[in-house]
């Protein structure tokens, strides 16, 4: 974690330094600031789609729309209402934090194609509005003359401002995965079931991510207004969701890396051929050929492609000291009745899988369902932990009614579960696996991260693993859950 931490900390630094560096030492031409705008506001939109595509799995083809919010409130409210630069940029920021929001907790419940459909649908809506609603947003002329903040009047102090947001949201979003929310937009990307019966919100996660994402992508839209001076409608529509899809596919979905590396070659590689465009046909089908063998021969992006490669490199160092040993209390049994199910029954049409089903733990016992196949034991489980609803029957957790709870706050009241075919996190380390279950708010451990680490620590040694706590999956995550 720590070479991690200096890696993130060091590119910082330098972006940083650059960014100082293009406002007050290196000249350009007015030409070439604007392909740097270009890329350092577009790479902040791609970093959104990092967040809800590459760490939480979730298809967003909207961007532009939200890219759009903050590119007009900049423009509209610089314009027509003489705001103030960063009013109208932190306003623009707010709304498309918001738009997030609600489109994520009205579509994140369809999840796979069908939340690619509405997002579709939603930004065709964002984009007939800008085009149609002429006396707010000039329809198709655009909005132009926009301002820029008074320290930053010049094309080339601009871009200073640009490349230095470019490197400090990149920077906060190449930590987020080590963060628990971060983890937790892992798990839910690994693994749905698991994330939820381990505690994590998964609704809650999930609109989390969009609003993040709709964020950037209202950040780097303001940043675009005021580096263009100008917007219109064309430059929001679907289409140019499709390129910052397009961006974070070619570069590597899981890091903001490989946002930067895709933003810049689908920016930075039409420009660098243009002395082939003397020749008919030549021009596209270079870059064409280009963006097809990338994806043919580096289906994770290049980002993705370099880390499978240098992975054992990149892979946390193992521990130098012993982890301390698990403390279990024993439990006498006193107290209230630990579980206790009523008359439980789960129905499927006719088929009644568990029928009338009682019975009860008391604290410390140690109880088995045994049956065979087709008997209802997997369904009684997934009714007890909250994967089904109960047809019919009460189930108490310490003298509490858990029947209606969801499967993470079923979790945070004391109710865990374990599946027959294992469910990892593979994307994570085996250690951050158990970490996951000791995050969800009913099991904080008051003293901090660090000694949550331990107490993971601890608990692999008990089970003979804390020598593999490093060690993830060999296979490389797939970013796009099904």
């Amino acid at each position: 974690m720590k070479s991690r931490t200096l890696a993130g900390t060091l590119a910082f630094a330098a972006l940083t330094a650059i960014a100082v560096a293009l406002v007050v030492l290196v000249p350009m031409q007015n030409y070439t600031v604007h392909i740097l705008v270009q890329t350092a506001t577009f790479s902040i939109a791609v970093f959104g789609l990092t967040v809800v595509l590459g760490l939480c799995g979730q298809i967003n083809l909207a961007q532009a729309a939200f890219f759009g919010f903050g590119a007009y409130a900049v423009g509209l409210g610089t314009t027509d209402l003489h705001m103030n630069f960063w009013l109208a940029f932190a306003m623009g920021a707010g709304i498309a934090l918001v738009m997030g929001a609600v489109l994520g907790m009205t579509t994140l419940r369809l999840g796979g194609h069908y939340l690619a459909m509405v997002t579709i649908s939603f930004q065709q809506i964002v984009t007939l509005i800008m085009v149609n609603w002429i006396p707010v947003t000039h329809g198709p002329d655009g909005v132009g003359r926009i301002q820029r903040p008074d320290m930053f009047q010049s094309s080339q102090a601009f871009l200073g401002l640009c490349v230095f947001a470019m490197a400090l949201i990149g920077y906060l979003v190449w930590h987020l995965p080590q963060t628990p929310l971060g983890r937790s937009m892992r798990a839910v990307r690994d693994n749905e079931l698991a994330a939820g019966v381990a505690g994590i919100n998964v609704y809650k996660v999930k609109v989390a991510a969009f609003a993040l994402s709709a964020l950037l992508g209202g950040i780097g839209g303001g940043l675009f207004a005021g580096g263009f001076a100008y917007v219109s409608p064309d430059q929001f529509s679907f289409a140019e969701s499709i390129v910052f899809i397009t961006m974070t596919l070619l570069g590597g979905v899981a890091s903001p890396v490989g946002a930067l590396i895709g933003t810049g070659l689908l920016i930075v590689l039409p420009e660098s051929l243009r002395f082939l465009k003397s020749v008919p046909g030549l021009y596209l089908a270079i870059y064409g050929l280009s963006i097809i063998l990338i994806i043919r021969y580096m289906p994770d992006g290049i980002w993705g492609f370099v880390q499978i490669r240098v992975r054992r490199w990149l892979a946390p160092p193992p521990f130098t000291q012993a982890p301390a040993a698990l403390m279990l209390a024993p439990n006498n049994g006193d107290g209230p009745m630990a579980l206790e199910v009523t008359h439980l029954r789960k129905y499927f049409g006719g088929v009644k899988a568990v029928d009338d089903l009682s019975f009860s733990v008391r604290p410390g016992e140690v109880h088995a369902l045994i049956g065979p196949n087709g008997s209802g034991k997997t369904t009684t489980l997934n009714v007890l932990s909250g994967i089904y609803t109960a047809s019919t029957g009460q189930v108490l957790l310490g003298g509490r009614d858990v029947t209606t709870l969801a499967p993470h706050a079923r979790t945070a009241a004391g109710l865990g579960r374990t599946f027959q075919n294992i469910r990892l996190f593979r994307s994570m380390t085996a250690l951050e696996n158990v970490i996951i279950g000791a995050e969800h708010p009913g099991n904080q451990i008051e003293a901090g991260h660090a000694a949550l680490v331990e107490r993971a620590r601890a608990a692999l040694d008990f089970v003979g693993l804390e020598g593999r706590a490093t060690n993830w999956s060999p296979v490389f995550p797939t970013a796009i859950s099904a």
